[in-house]
């Protein structure tokens, strides 16, 4: 398995436009590709502004497939401008 987590600062008073863009590709990346077995959004009452997925996959391949998605390619194109800053980090390995 192949771990994905990102950090989002959304840009202030952006946040409530950029939730259903985020939600929405989270779904479509569990409905539509086999290989993304989970995607997290979390999100904290104490840090408004910020977004945190934790996303894992089959493999570095199925994470790559899952940057060359429709929904992936449109979620950058709409909720790209609301994005102030973005940490992304990637676990070659997954231990459960």
């Amino acid at each position: 398995m192949f771990a994905v987590v990102v950090t989002f600062k959304i840009k202030v008073g952006m946040i409530n436009e950029f939730m259903p863009l985020m939600l929405e590709n989270a779904r479509a990346s569990l409905r539509d590709e086999p290989g993304c077995h989970q995607f997290d959004v979390c999100t904290d009452e104490a840090q408004p502004d910020s977004v945190f997925l934790y996303e894992i996959y089959s493999d570095l391949a199925a994470f790559e497939a899952h940057q060359q998605t429709p929904h992936f390619q449109q979620f950058g194109k709409t909720g790209g401008s609301m994005i102030e800053s973005k940490d992304l980090r990637t676990f070659a390995r997954v231990h459960q």
